[in-house]
């Protein structure tokens, strides 16, 4: 099962050429095991509400939308994720990826992620 992390998931949605082919065929055979988080979608917003990011539609409407074309699945946030986020080492200063690495351990994922520093948390699976 996997986590895509928000860059993955914009890539997929918006730009799916951008992503290595080793990325691709992640997300083609793990089709039905994909994931999102809810942090994601808050990233989404952000960057949209503060034009770092276009969109053909709204944030909450083009989340679900990209959920629902490419047959993700939406985790649960926790407040658990939330406390373990916080005790997580401080190789990452950015909340957003500190969360998906929680989310990520608390629902036993794999994140699909370009990031070099998520792929230097301890007992975290990464793919790219």
């Amino acid at each position: 099962m996997i986590l895509l992390d928000t860059c993955a998931l914009l890539w997929l949605v918006i730009e799916p050429g951008a992503l290595p082919e080793s990325a691709r065929r992640t997300v083609a055979s793990n089709a039905g095991s994909l994931y999102v988080s809810p942090i994601s979608a808050f990233e989404i917003g952000q960057k949209a509400a503060r034009g770092k990011l276009r969109l053909n539609l709204p944030p909450e409407n083009w989340f679900p939308r990209a959920l629902e074309l490419h047959g993700l699945k939406e985790c649960a946030f926790h407040s658990r994720i939330g406390l373990a986020a916080a005790t997580l080492p401080d190789l990452h200063r950015d909340p957003f990826d500190r969360l998906l690495v929680a989310t990520a351990q608390f629902e036993n994922l794999t994140i699909l992620t370009p990031d070099p520093l998520i792929h230097q948390y301890p007992g975290i699976r990464t793919l790219w």
